[in-house]
């Protein structure tokens, strides 16, 4: 790590989650500066669970935070598997203890989303975030742009990453209202302490359980301590997208009626869920104008079915912080650059996302049976490492990256 210094553009992250934290950190690791301004009053992530897949550890392991990352997260040393939601038939298993770090030098990990703040907001000293400033404008003068926030105050930019989520104010200032539509589906969410799950969910796998309009997933996180599990169902009028929002344990055992009886031991275990609607959002063409561009789920937002939502975050911020240093004579051509690289990507990733959705909720008959059988033939680690051995520094952008 080279030592902090104040040069290149005034930049201003919009959102402290894991994408904009991840451009802080990759933008010092370049020697170059920005100030991250976030809502809340303070840093915290919501219980859940996410994978971190061999493309996003090797990120990590760039920041020099994946050894202290390992220390909480779960590596999949069973791997992951598809089972049928009646009997738990497997239907595809990985090892991927024995494969994912051959193939793509990297192991792939379950964990907590905070246990992955924690590791990258490491890298962000703290006097580079600036908490309780919740933005509610962009403005552009000139060269310069001016952030107006909730609580009065402005902050003038030759730069503006929006890395604010879903429901993104520097989106909306760039290209007006981009109102979702309902994808019919809903998610539901829990952490089960470890000591009240069954044995089956605690082994170290990411276990897929593919039925009827339906599917469910379990892994391990935060050092074995908790079993995250994340289910899909219909929506019906269900529209709320909100990640506090809650659920019964009777709603969510009535969506999952006649399952595998050992799924219906975890959810029993799982406390009060938390619910929330999956609405869908058309890939964006561009995600930026003159200083200003877009970043993680603000600029791509995904539905979670193949786990690379906080992946194409952290990659975003790598591609970005290296298209600067790369740019600084032209920031706003490299900011375009940043995009051009990442556009095609995360979109492809975002169709087979949404591609996911139908091929595991097939009904069953002839064309769920087709499914399976193609399941049990395919090697999905090699058939996605499209995904999973994208390297910035190596793949796409020219060796001029200075390493630390």
């Amino acid at each position: 790590m080279t030592s902090q210094t104040a040069r290149g553009p005034k930049t201003a992250i919009i959102g402290a989650g894991i994408g904009g934290l991840a451009t802080a950190a990759f933008l010092r690791r370049s020697g170059l500066s920005s100030t991250v301004y976030e809502q809340a009053a303070r840093l915290t992530e919501v219980g859940a669970g996410l994978v971190v897949a061999p493309n996003a550890a090797r990120q990590l392991r760039k920041l020099g935070v994946l050894d202290d990352f390992s220390k909480r997260a779960v590596p999949l040393a069973v791997g992951w598997e598809f089972r049928r939601w009646q009997d738990g038939t497997v239907l595809s298993a990985e090892n991927l203890a024995a494969s994912c770090e051959r193939l793509y030098g990297e192991q792939t990990y379950t964990a907590h989303r905070a246990d992955l703040l924690a590791v990258v907001l490491s890298r962000v000293p703290a006097e580079d975030i600036v908490l309780e400033y919740r933005a509610v404008s962009i403005d552009h003068h000139g060269d310069r742009l001016t952030i107006g926030f909730a609580n009065g105050a402005t902050v003038e930019a030759d730069l503006v990453i929006g890395a604010d989520g879903v429901h993104s104010v520097v989106r909306g200032s760039l290209f007006g209202p981009s109102p979702a539509s309902s994808s019919g589906i809903c998610a539901f969410r829990a952490l089960v302490p470890a000591d009240r799950a069954p044995d089956f969910a605690r082994r170290s796998a990411q276990t897929l359980w593919i039925g009827p309009g339906h599917h469910l997933v379990h892994y391990p996180v935060s050092a074995g301590e908790y079993v995250n599990l994340v289910a899909f169902a219909p929506a019906r009028d269900y529209t709320i997208e909100s990640w506090t929002a809650t659920a019964t344990v009777e709603e969510f055992l009535a969506e999952f009626h006649g399952w595998d009886p050992r799924l219906i031991d975890l959810i029993h275990a799982s406390g009060t869920p938390g619910r929330w609607a999956l609405l869908d959002r058309d890939p964006l063409a561009t995600w930026g104008t003159g200083g200003a561009t877009l970043l993680g789920d603000a600029a791509h937002p995904m539905f979670p079915f193949f786990g690379q939502g906080a992946a194409q975050a952290i990659e975003d911020a790598a591609v970005l912080a290296r298209c600067l240093a790369d740019g600084l004579d032209d920031v706003r051509s490299a900011l375009r650059r940043y995009e051009g690289l990442r556009i095609p990507r995360t979109t492809r990733i975002q169709a087979s996302s949404r591609a996911r959705a139908h091929i595991n909720h097939l009904p069953d008959g002839p064309e769920q049976r087709d499914r399976d059988v193609r399941y049990a033939s395919q090697d999905p680690l090699t058939a996605n490492g499209w995904i999973y051995s994208y390297d910035p520094d190596e793949v796409l952008l020219p060796d001029t990256f200075v390493r630390h």
